[in-house]
């Protein structure tokens, strides 16, 4: 693993994190601005109240802007695994990238090394299980997309960072299991991998918006909010990778 080389650029956006809380979470995400300097300004204005710990540009620079140890204000209202309020037990990155609002792109190879590099070191400080590796996107389906179907996922998981389904079960299959028994299993699969749904209901739009951030992170050659064949079986492989990871 190599060592990034950082550059401190402090933000006043944040503070103590909880007493007793551990950190146990690595939230990505991305800038969703026009510009990269534009994204840092915000992070460091203190009437935005908003920041992350670090923030990595497109040609693979590192900034620093909040230390791990204090709480960076980055996933707002957000919930993973039976916990909410995730700023307290977690470490946040932005990506820079302007998003889809503003032109979404792919994620350049220099910046997404830079990505796993920091990624690596900050899991060799911190307890955080490959399951808690998240997006934005996954914390807070209902109203984030980010850092979206481009980022390169499956390549950090090849290098340790995350979870990637290398076994994923046969489509007729995991069609046939969602049509025989309706769309409970999908969402008992989807509770279990982390994410917040109800056990029961039709395909409402609470469940499509949690189907489209399990799409963007674990399926992103189909992201729509559909519990089709190929993301029940995707499904599937993730919930039996996260009982075993």
């Amino acid at each position: 693993m190599l060592t990034p080389q950082i550059r401190e650029t402090p933000s006043l956006n944040h503070d103590e994190r909880p007493a007793g809380e551990p950190v146990d979470m690595l939230i990505l995400h991305y800038t969703g601005m026009r510009t990269a300097q534009a994204a840092i300004d915000r992070l460091r204005d203190p009437q935005a109240r908003v920041s992350s710990h670090y923030v990595v540009d497109e040609d693979g620079a590192i900034l620093r802007l909040v230390p791990e140890d204090r709480r960076a204000w980055h996933s707002g209202v957000s919930y993973w695994r039976g916990h909410t309020g995730l700023n307290g037990r977690s470490i946040g990155i932005e990506i820079v990238n302007p998003g889809h609002e503003w032109g979404y792109r792919d994620y350049p190879v220099l910046q997404l090394a830079a990505v796993c590099d920091l990624c690596l070191s900050i899991l060799s400080r911190h307890r955080i299980p490959a399951r808690n590796v998240v997006a934005h996107s996954d914390v807070a389906p209902d109203r984030k997309e980010d850092p979206g179907e481009k980022f390169g996922w499956q390549d950090l998981a090849r290098n340790g960072v995350g979870l990637w389904p290398i076994r994923v079960l046969d489509l007729g299959t995991g069609g046939a299991i969602r049509d025989a028994t309706g769309l409970r299993p999908v969402r008992a699969a989807l509770a279990f991998i982390g994410y917040q749904i109800a056990p029961e209901g039709a395909l409402d739009p609470a469940l499509s918006a949690v189907l489209r951030a399990f799409q963007r992170h674990w399926r992103p050659e189909a992201v729509t909010g559909q519990a089709d064949a190929g993301t029940v079986a995707r499904l599937e492989a993730m919930a039996e990778l996260v009982e075993t990871a």
